[in-house]
């Protein structure tokens, strides 16, 4: 598999051009030296003249100034007649060499006879004597007259030099390598460190509240790649700073300004609610269009107060005042909150599913409480009758020290394409479920500000036939529960 690090593929891209420079180079001089050797070898054979192949005429050659190994042949239309080679010497004192006859094999005569008398160096490989450099001229007695010279030495030379080359590159690649990685490593440094600047950014909480940005890296050298790459990425970590600042102050802005509008509401909203009960309560005839309308005005300050009280209550947990935290029965606070939505939705079938034992979770009771109804609620009113609503307390499949508590249906489940933005506030699910009254858009978004409040989690799984809300919540003093 190829490198998938810059530094690998840097080093990698080093050690194949070196290679491929290591590979010309050794080629290119072991090619260099087989010529030099070959024509080192015409030039000998060349400055013999053919002379011991002529004198295989008349004895077995006159082996004086002859090289060990020298090979003479000489042939009459393309016929050999004498053909020996110098043999060499018996024993440490005989500083002669001696002509020794040779009989060539069939092929051995078939190359001498086409060999061309051109004065030429040609290369042969003779069965006896292994390979040669033979070279053909015509003798005066209208024969031809072929001298050699064997290449053993010559290939041993160009052999030793490819162990030279092949030894001496290999010790290079490894220097090299090893230097290439130390060195691109060391100028690769500072992208590194632009890499984990970037990571602890993708950590940061991003979503909400205020962040604290990491500071830039320092290598801003616009003269370089990475400098540039360490200026833009400042740049960009100062856009989104301000982006998250303004944000956070038009979030803080917002929040305040709900808090404020909810408190100054609520004192007009009692005002209004208290005259529309007032006239109800008159004792002479009232026309029915009047009570009509007074019992709509009642109607909707008590549902403009609830909303009232769910924005005040989103501004106390966005502001992070802490809930009571006190020992709470979760078991109970399902079966009273399945009880009421029994009554309340008498048309749905109502399952629980409960541990043995007392389920003790630390938290605000009246909160969780009211996560529940909200939950509950939402099952009745965003599914048709006869739905199936399971509600669960157990202990998660992992072993972890939470309870975990879930909301099953079997109803037409949400919409995907408001699946991810469910908990957000004044979302409705309505495209994909039909309800039998409005809401405000806020039941989802109390779930989740109370159950993070109590240090816990929610999550949502749906489709079609099936929707699941589970909650998280931490076990007292952190203990496992059991299955």
């Amino acid at each position: 598999m190829p490198p998938v690090s810059l530094r690998g593929r840097l080093t990698a891209g080093l050690l194949v051009l070196l290679a491929c420079a290591c590979a010309a180079v050794g080629v290119a001089s072991v090619l260099a030296l087989d010529r030099f050797v070959l024509d080192g070898l015409d030039h000998q054979l060349y400055a013999s003249g053919g002379g011991y192949a002529a004198s295989l005429e008349h004895s077995q050659g006159d082996t004086r100034g002859q090289s060990r190994g020298t090979f003479g042949a000489r042939l009459v239309a393309s016929t050999i007649t004498q053909a020996a080679v110098v043999a060499p010497q018996r024993d440490a004192d005989d500083t002669s060499a001696n002509g020794a006859t040779l009989t060539l094999s069939p092929g051995d005569t078939s190359a001498l006879a086409a060999l061309p008398a051109d004065g030429k160096g040609h290369t042969v490989r003779l069965s006896w004597l292994g390979d040669y450099r033979l070279m053909a001229v015509p003798g005066q007695d209208g024969d031809t007259l072929v001298t050699g010279l064997p290449l053993v030495a010559a290939e041993n030379t160009v052999h030793r030099l490819e162990a030279v080359d092949a030894v001496v590159f290999a010790a290079a690649l490894l220097v090299t390598g090893v230097a290439g990685a130390l060195w691109v490593g060391v100028s690769l440094r500072p992208l590194r460190r632009v890499a984990a600047t970037a990571r602890g950014v993708t950590q940061l909480p991003l979503a909400d509240g205020e962040v604290a940005l990491p500071r830039g890296v320092p290598y801003t050298d616009p003269r370089t790649e990475v400098g540039q790459v360490g200026a833009a990425f400042n740049r960009m970590l100062e856009h989104v700073g301000d982006a998250l600042a303004r944000r956070h102050a038009s979030e803080q802005r917002l929040r305040r300004f709900a808090a404020d509008a909810s408190h100054e509401l609520r004192t007009p909203l009692a005002a209004i609610r208290g005259h529309s009960e007032l006239a109800r309560r008159h004792p002479g005839p009232v026309p029915a269009e009047v009570r009509h309308a007074l019992d709509r005005v009642q109607a909707e300050s008590v549902r403009m107060g609830h909303l009232v009280d769910d924005m005040l209550l989103l501004a106390r947990l966005d502001a992070g005042r802490p809930l009571r935290r006190e020992e709470v029965d979760l078991t109970r606070l399902v079966i009273d909150a399945a009880g009421d939505a029994r009554v309340a939705g008498p048309d749905h079938r109502w399952r629980l599913e409960l541990p043995e034992e007392p389920v003790t979770v630390p938290g605000d009771a009246d909160r969780l409480h009211q996560v529940l109804t909200n939950l509950l609620h939402n099952a009745r009113t965003h599914t048709p009758a006869g739905t199936t609503v399971m509600v669960r307390v157990g202990p998660p499949a992992d072993g972890e020290p939470w309870w975990e508590l879930s909301v099953a249906d079997d109803g037409p489940g949400i919409p995907e394409e408001v699946r991810g933005e469910i908990f957000e506030r004044f979302v409705r699910a309505d495209l994909g479920r039909s309800r039998a009254s409005g809401g405000t858009g806020l039941g989802l978004a109390i779930v989740r500000a109370v159950v993070g409040a109590h240090d816990g989690s929610v999550e949502v799984e749906s489709r079609p036939g099936r929707t699941v809300f589970r909650i998280r919540l931490p076990a007292v003093d952190g203990g496992v529960p059991s299955h």
